[in-house]
């Protein structure tokens, strides 16, 4: 199958690049910032894959046939799957951004997508809502599935595929409206006029992203008057109002502070179970912390895939353990 999408947005990847080791999560509780552990490095012989600098300075590793099979753990299999990527390929004008790349999203779990900055991580998340449709001369190859149903088939309702799968950006992205408007913009627009169900939409969002008792005395005020954490955990409760199945993180925290990040984190941490996320960050120690299975993608094809805790302490592939230690990226 061949899709070709018609209008242009920008979807650049940017972000800080990893120089450090692994913070891991060592417990199912959330960790806070006062009980985090510093980094820790992963064990590794000497040799492991070196990178080399190429003609734009940035490190490469040497790109082999190995490269063209992911390695997925066997913990997997026995997940079930709410969205399976099929032999996906994506192609911009000529240029080919993901390569092949076949993975299953573990229903209720968080998944996260690690690698360089250009690898094609968040190419692939904007895939799995079609948000890339609406970038000029982007065509795909192969297909995806939720719950089934082919994401990029002929009789998809691409609005109804948004609704179930909520996007977080990577910068906040508030309305120029008021707080309460901002969290039901997405019942209105679908045509909900109850004041009832929007009132009890907007605090049961709200207490959702852990921000109900923080705004509950103002929320007709305007959303610009939040902190930018507060702005960011805002966007998570407009994502969630409409009750979709999936959440998409597109590096939610890579313009916050600390200590706005480590309640961002928390919250992605609680709200596994009653939806599935999929967070593409560049902070290892981040996915270490909130994630439960781990996918390292490296020139636009996925590499390895795994439980979190064995992709960073026991990897099968060299490239992996080359990216999780700090020897590129």
């Amino acid at each position: 199958m061949v899709y070709m999408s018609q209008k242009m947005i920008d979807t650049s990847e940017k972000g800080p690049t990893f120089s450090g080791g692994v913070a891991p999560r060592q417990s199912a509780a959330p960790l806070r910032p006062e009980s985090r552990m510093p980094p820790v490095a992963v064990s590794a012989s000497p040799a492991v894959l070196t990178a080399t600098p190429a003609g734009d300075g940035l490190p490469r590793l040497p790109l082999g046939a190995s490269l063209e099979r992911c390695d997925t753990h066997a913990d997997l299999d026995s997940e079930p799957a709410i969205v399976t990527v099929k032999d996906f390929m994506l192609f911009y004008a000529r240029s080919k951004a993901l390569h092949g790349v076949n993975m299953k999203i573990p229903m209720g779990k968080v998944t996260a997508l690690v690698g360089p900055s250009g690898c094609g991580k968040s190419t692939l998340l904007r895939s799995m809502n079609r948000l890339n449709d609406l970038i000029d001369g982007v065509r795909v190859e192969g297909n995806m599935y939720y719950r089934g149903q082919a994401i990029y088939g002929g009789g998809i309702d691409v609005i109804g595929l948004r609704k179930r799968m909520g996007m977080v950006f990577q910068k906040s992205n508030p309305f120029p409206m008021s707080i309460y408007a901002n969290v039901v913009y997405g019942l209105r627009i679908a045509g909900e006029r109850s004041r009832a169900v929007l009132d009890e939409v907007c605090e049961r969002s709200l207490r959702g992203a852990a921000l109900w008792d923080e705004v509950k005395d103002r929320l007709h005020s305007s959303a610009f008057g939040l902190s930018g954490g507060q702005q960011q955990r805002l966007c998570i409760a407009r994502a969630i109002a409409p009750d979709p199945e999936v959440l998409l993180m597109d590096e939610p925290c890579s313009a916050l502070d600390p200590i706005a990040t480590a309640k961002v984190e928390e919250l992605v941490f609680q709200l596994r179970g009653k939806y599935t996320v999929v967070i593409v960050t560049h902070n290892m120690q981040q996915a270490a912390r909130v994630s439960d299975y781990t996918a390292f993608m490296y020139l636009g094809r996925l590499i390895e895939y795994g439980p979190t805790n064995a992709i960073f302490f026991q990897p099968h592939r060299k490239e992996t353990e080359a990216y999780v230690t700090g020897r590129f990226g």
